[in-house]
């Protein structure tokens, strides 16, 4: 009987050690695991209380200072459960000196096209001035700064590389360095920030949908990547920002969070936001992404793509958000992806199986692609006939190394 007593302690013991060793928290590199309910309950227990909301944090930090806001309709505060203030109305309301805002790709509204060009104004709101941070101008200039002693930066970002918010933050934090203006960056919550995937960014093909060197998911909140950016040495000259994140509270990475908002006209809803990873490498090819439908970065086809092979078609339209998209009024052959289950990786099968059905493989790609993906190893991945686990291996030590290097900066 002692015998069994002590054998049975010994496995408990055991059991009990092996359990709370297993700690490691962190991100999938895209790999699929659902959370069980339990975890769904735990996670959706505490509401998550975003950084604009901590007024009580920030608002001594802006007495009697003079403000510029990195804004659009995104940078919303939470009144109630269905209620939100845009910020600026906000600080106004609360007697900030808000003396301009700066407005990045779509604009301060978020109705502007993809790429289009988005020209300096007036908010007819509040009647604020709006200088846009995009186009020819994506830095603040001295002049544009004058007057003003601190910068806030609230933008909801979608979590890939190539989503050109994250551009804006290092040409802001830039200006600020130079100009000796310190930031705050509101934080919120990344609505893909719960793994890691894609290929590393090689620095002779940086641009403005890919400036550093992060994998295509990157796996940072818009506050844990500008610390990311500071400590790197990203900036020009390697200039440091006086950066302050405003935190927000009960988030962590695998928390899910429905936008209250869209982040941009094309990202309408969260499988659009899922996946848009997936889908925005379409933007390098003669494929259309959805863009002139109601299921933008849900739906993809086009004209040269095998009817035989695929048996959904729609035909893009002008529309607002998409006034001229790829293949306006013709039929183009695809997939619907609207009602899927996104798993939790970067998918190439669609990307795969387009290059392989298309009638003309020369003119698939464009040099967009290249961009996009931030390596020409892709497409020459593509081209040469390899399965997309071939080219997810080839990701795995660029991904393992990001994610050391990734820990050093998260905040949640």
């Amino acid at each position: 009987m002692i015998k069994r007593l002590f054998k049975s302690t010994f496995l408990f013991v055991l059991i009990a050690f092996l359990s709370c060793g297993n700690t490691n928290n962190k991100p999938k590199i895209g790999k699929n695991r659902m959370p069980s309910k339990k975890e769904e309950n735990a996670a959706s227990s505490e509401e998550i209380v975003l950084a604009a909301n901590s007024t009580a944090t920030y608002l001594p930090i802006l007495k009697g200072k003079k403000v510029g806001i990195i804004g659009n309709q995104s940078s919303l505060i939470r009144k109630n459960e269905r209620d939100y203030v845009h910020l600026v109305d906000s600080l106004l309301a609360l007697n900030v000196d808000i003396q301009k805002v700066f407005a990045p790709e779509h604009g301060f509204r978020g109705n502007a096209d993809a790429g289009e060009m988005v020209k300096d104004g007036k908010d007819p709101k509040t009647g604020l001035p709006v200088v846009s941070l995009y186009g020819n101008n994506k830095k603040p200039s001295a002049a544009q700064l004058e007057g003003v002693d601190i910068l806030i930066f609230d933008l909801q970002d979608v979590g890939a590389r190539f989503y050109t918010y994250i551009s804006s933050l290092h040409y802001v934090m830039e200006a600020a360095a130079e100009n000796d203006i310190p930031i705050l960056v509101f934080d919120r919550p990344n609505p893909n920030g719960n793994y890691i995937d894609g290929p590393i960014l090689e620095p002779k093909h940086q641009s403005f949908v890919g400036m550093h060197p992060v994998p295509v998911v990157h796996g940072l909140t818009m506050g844990e990547y500008a610390k990311m950016i500071n400590g790197e040495g990203w900036l020009k000259n390697g200039v440091k920002t006086n950066l302050q994140v405003i935190e927000m509270k009960n988030y962590d990475h695998s928390k899910k969070y429905s936008l209250p908002v869209k982040p941009s006209p094309n990202l309408p809803n969260e499988q659009a936001i899922q996946l848009y990873p997936s889908l925005c490498f379409f933007e390098g090819t003669n494929v259309n992404a959805g863009r002139g439908t109601e299921k933008q970065f849900q739906v993809y086809g086009s004209p040269f793509l095998s009817k035989e092979v695929f048996n959904f078609s729609y035909m893009p339209e002008s529309m607002p958000g998409a006034k001229n998209p790829k293949h306006l009024g013709k039929n183009c052959f695809g997939e619907d992806l609207s009602k899927i289950e996104v798993p939790e990786k970067i998918n190439l099968e669609w990307l795969i199986k387009s290059f392989e059905s298309t009638s003309d493989k020369s003119q698939f790609f464009n040099s967009f692609f290249t961009k996009l993906a931030g390596t020409t190893k892709l497409q020459q991945q593509i081209e040469s006939g390899l399965s997309a686990e071939e080219i997810r291996e080839s990701w795995k030590e660029g991904l393992e190394n990001f994610q050391q290097k990734r820990e050093q900066y998260l905040l949640y």
